[in-house]
């Protein structure tokens, strides 16, 4: 229904940075981009930047001063600048929107990407 296709990830340093894309596609739906998740081997997959239905931003404390989520919402796309980056951060990193038709936007669906890796060395 809706593809979400993540970029950015890859293997980087303690204390270096990557951005995180995802951009959504779909010519049938409004889409709200809502934020980022990750799980790390052997985890549950928990939230690390989200917003709320009010626009603001949620963050995971561990993440606090460290990551920043935006998103052009005229592009479907949202990004998460990681920087001091820590060993812990090392997981796979989901983005997550929600669907709807127009006409019935009470109905709404979750989209999840398939993810991208996200690897920090000691």
């Amino acid at each position: 229904q809706v593809q979400l296709v993540e970029s950015g990830g890859g293997l980087v340093q303690a204390g270096g940075s990557l951005r995180l894309s995802c951009a959504a596609s779909s010519t049938t739906f409004v889409i709200n981009m809502l934020g980022w998740y990750r799980q790390a081997p052997g985890k549950q997959r928990e939230p690390v930047a989200t917003f709320s239905r009010n626009g603001g931003t949620n963050y995971a404390d561990s993440v606090v001063g460290r990551f920043t989520i935006s998103r052009d919402s005229a592009k479907n796309t949202v990004y998460l600048q990681m920087n001091s980056l820590k060993p812990e951060d090392t997981a796979v990193y989901y983005c997550n929107a929600e669907y709807y038709y127009k006409e019935t936007p009470q109905f709404r669906s979750p989209a999840w990407g398939r993810g991208t890796q996200v690897t920090v060395s000691s």
